[in-house]
């Protein structure tokens, strides 16, 4: 009965966190769902893949549909014996993205009784972890995956304090399901950036030990990690190894480029160019919108009113109020900071950052340094190129740093330190007696509030309101109006963006004058302990929450079909798909969008793991060339008076064009199809002379090899006899299987308008095994007898193989495991019992 009892807060917070989860996101109780634009382009991105699993119950692992072509590795391929996805899959059992919600809170939940917090201060405390409001705004514009993964962290974090406090069964159990779900996920950078708080959490401890001399009880630690850790990568083997596979062949993998599209040499020895890993970094003084939500005028869509000094400026100016208000909601851009595109503040909460310096001051447990350390890398990680000696630091020299970009979303660290923190706080300031409760209490509020006062009496001295969209509507005003004019509407914006400053520094101030004042009270016996703890709560969650709702709420969800089917066929898509053959399509203005995938199988497409030297096709070749492109276009007939060899190679059959009635569909009659038939081999020496040798190529009559596939594949003649008969068809089309017939009455090199990757792709000629070669940067090339002759391309990566068969024996060792852990545990606590 007392078991029940025990475990009654547990579930009772259990249900609280469900109907929380359902009531912010209550749509779904209408069969509504949330858009999400990632997740409409990750839809446009799959929809190939997607129609195959349907059709065959298969998985393809290749997708035709984008980049023309590349692994699904990161498009939601199912993998055979992948059990933590059922598992995560039983956890996530609410409706989307109330699912994400409900594991913010369960996981931070289950960290705060590893912390030893009560259960109603951890109900809370969960609650505002869950509603912080980077973690609301990621569900809001689709980053589900970043959301999966932060999800799974405080668990991750839990079993390694437990594991750390001794406890090493229930730890290492804990350790190696959150681990193996936190990998599932498949957020690599959010796993990355949990690493690093673990090695500071590990260091704290690892100190601990050797100042106790406590090396057998370290060597256990290492061993129970150890375990727990290859398990749950074991379990994910299948994932963990097709990624690791993929990564070098996509834009994380360093470029084998020497120079720039423009020419320039290229410097960098990263996997990404530097100012693309920090194009989103944090500005130093905006990081107080952690602790006050508009400091820097919220995101890039907040919107002013009839209330604002632009919309006054403009009436006074003589605009009508339609005319005003129209002008002030578009034109009126709040936001001042450092980022190009801000969709919300990551604000932690007024009330949490107060609770969490009463906790630096309040709570004897030296692991509070830990996560204060933890937070304050992730703040200076955060500001990027603001801070640019230790994010060029990190990018040189930390393993796979530079593999990841937006290093802004490292304040995911300081996210979840900052509530534990406050909930350290709470709890411990209620387990002291009325004098250090006092003296605490003052002390953070002076640090709080003194921090508010500051920010409030300075504003003028640090900044000036002056944000990177200024000049461009300064330019665009003088021209359209005049220059006192477009000054006057600055100052009238800035106005606007000191009131949101002011205003919402007095709120936080307020908030945590209010809790301030509600511990008081406790303190002076006026307030009785639930309803001090109650009172907190209640306000703590009320202020991110009120937050939230201006960023994520009931008007972004739409009916189930509309975001299950996210894009309608345009007039020219439909024109396009009366075509059944197999070609590719270009979308001129657009490319790195998946709108076109969800219809044809396109050169672009949306991934931030695009094949690399298919993008940097585009980028030195093709796009480099756009006018030369567009003065080839025929507007009357709607097709090319003259061929681009590139595009010819890759078979784009159509070019969608902007004009300024709506998108038209051009026709490329030199594309030169799904194969053909060569008459010279060129041969280069270096990637650099790859990319160069396409400016001035046949496609038609010449392939470009780099002489390393001769070193592995064996010698080709320079040139070949081409008959005028020779042909080759592409019979069946499938995104993981071409079948083609070939006749040549000569030994011919052919080249195949499709994608070269060296991993899975298999070919054979009449069922013999044959050599494929990378050709023409981007494209595949086989040796072909004369004669006629049947030629089979199937995609069947041996990695999925071998990671399933690792994912098989993991899954079965973690489930030993955790039945051995479960029974020693029943067996020792009987035996407590007894005692």
């Amino acid at each position: 009965m007392k078991k029940i009892q025990s475990l009654l807060p547990h579930f009772i917070a259990i249900v609280g966190f469900v109907l929380v989860a359902i009531i912010y996101f209550y749509p779904v109780l209408e069969g509504k769902k949330i858009y999400q634009s990632d997740i409409a382009q990750y839809t446009g991105m799959a929809k190939e893949q997607n129609d195959f699993r349907k059709e065959n119950n298969a998985e393809p692992y290749w997708t035709n549909s984008a980049f023309g072509g590349m692994p699904t590795y990161q498009l939601g391929a199912n993998y055979p014996h992948n059990y933590v996805k059922k598992l995560d899959t039983v956890l996530r059992f609410l409706p989307r993205p109330a699912d994400y919600l409900f594991l913010y809170f369960i996981g931070f939940y289950i960290l705060l009784m590893v912390l030893k917090i009560d259960p109603l201060k951890a109900f809370f405390g969960a609650l505002a972890f869950g509603f912080s409001t980077y973690l609301i705004i990621i569900l809001g514009v689709g980053h589900n995956a970043k959301a999966h993964a932060i999800a799974y962290m405080p668990m991750v974090l839990a079993g390694v304090l437990l594991v750390f406090q001794r406890k090493y069964i229930i730890g290492g159990i804990l350790t190696m399901i959150a681990a193996a779900l936190e990998i599932q996920a498949n957020h690599f950078q959010m796993t990355y950036y949990l690493l690093i708080l673990l090695l500071v959490v590990a260091g704290f401890y690892i100190y601990q030990f050797i100042k106790e001399k406590a090396f057998t009880e370290l060597g256990k630690v290492i061993g129970v990690f150890a375990v727990a850790g290859l398990l749950a990568i074991g379990a994910n083997a299948t994932n963990l190894l097709a990624t690791s596979e993929y990564a070098d062949y996509s834009i994380r993998g360093k470029s084998e480029l020497t120079f720039n599209p423009d020419g320039s040499q290229n410097t960098t020895n990263s996997s990404m160019k530097y100012e693309y890993i920090t194009e989103y970094s944090y500005g130093i003084g905006e990081s107080f919108n952690l602790i006050a939500p508009k400091l820097f005028g919220g995101g890039n869509n907040e919107t002013l009113d009839e209330k604002s000094s632009l919309y006054n400026f403009l009436i006074n100016y003589g605009a009508s109020h339609n005319e005003a208000l129209q002008t002030v909601s578009y034109y009126g851009k709040t936001y001042w900071g450092d980022q190009p595109i801000v969709a919300a503040p990551a604000y932690i909460g007024a009330i949490v950052f107060f609770l969490a310096v009463l906790g630096l001051f309040n709570d004897k447990r030296k692991i509070k340094y830990a996560f204060l350390i933890g937070a304050i890398i992730s703040l200076l990680l955060s500001w990027g190129k603001n801070f640019d000696f230790l994010t060029r630091f990190f990018i040189d020299y930390v393993p796979l740093y530079d593999k990841f970009r937006a290093v802004s979303s490292i304040q995911v660290v300081l996210e979840l330190c900052i509530p534990i923190l406050a909930l350290m706080g709470l709890q411990s300031f209620f387990n002291e007696d009325k004098e250090k409760q006092l003296k605490s209490l003052m002390k953070a509020s002076a640090v709080s509030l003194g921090l508010i006062l500051f920010l409030l009496l300075f504003k003028g001295i640090f900044f000036n309101f002056s944000g990177s969209v200024d000049q461009r509507l300064i330019e665009m005003f003088a021209e359209a109006q005049d220059r006192s004019f477009a000054i006057d509407f600055i100052k009238a914006l800035k106005e606007d963006r000191k009131s949101m400053y002011v205003n919402d520094l007095m709120r936080s101030g307020g908030f945590i004058l209010i809790v301030g004042a509600i511990l008081w009270l406790f303190i002076k016996n006026k307030l009785g302990k639930t309803t001090a703890i109650v009172m907190v709560g209640v306000l703590m969650v009320s202020d991110l929450f009120l937050i939230d709702k201006n960023y994520v709420s009931a008007k972004d969800f739409i009916s189930a079909r509309q975001v299950d089917t996210p894009f309608e066929a345009s007039e020219v898509d439909n024109q396009i798909l009366k075509d059944t053959s197999v070609y590719r399509v270009y979308e001129i203005q657009g490319r790195l969008q998946a709108r076109t995938s969800y219809f044809h199988k396109s050169v672009g497409g949306y991934s931030a793991v695009r094949p690399r030297r298919f993008d940097q096709l585009f980028e030195y070749n093709i796009e480099n060339n756009i006018n030369e492109l567009g003065s080839s276009i025929d507007f009357e007939t709607l097709s090319f008076t003259k061929n681009n060899a590139t595009l010819d190679a890759l078979n784009v059959k159509y070019v969608i064009v902007p004009t300024g009635k709506g998108d038209i569909a051009i026709t490329n009659p030199f594309a030169n199809g799904n194969a053909w038939f060569v008459e010279k081999i060129k041969m280069v020496n270096s990637a650099d002379e790859e990319m160069k040798a396409l400016d001035n190529l046949d496609t038609k009559k010449t392939a470009i090899i780099n002489t390393n596939e001769l070193k592995v594949k064996g010698n080709l003649p320079n040139e070949f006899r081409k008959d005028s008969l020779a042909s080759i068809k592409l019979n069946v089309y499938k995104p993981n299987y071409l079948k083609y017939t070939a006749n040549n009455t000569n030994d011919g090199f052919a080249v195949f308008s499709e994608t070269y990757y060296k991993n899975g792709w298999k070919a054979t000629i009449d069922g013999k095994n044959a050599s494929i070669f990378k050709v023409d940067y981007v494209l595949r090339g086989l040796q072909i007898p004369a004669g006629k002759h049947t030629i089979e391309f199937t995609f069947d990566p041996q990695v999925v193989k071998t990671g399933s068969s690792i994912a098989l024996m993991s899954s079965i060792g973690m489930i030993l495991l955790i039945l051995g852990g479960v029974y020693f545990e029943v067996k020792r606590n009987k035996i407590e019992v007894k005692k």
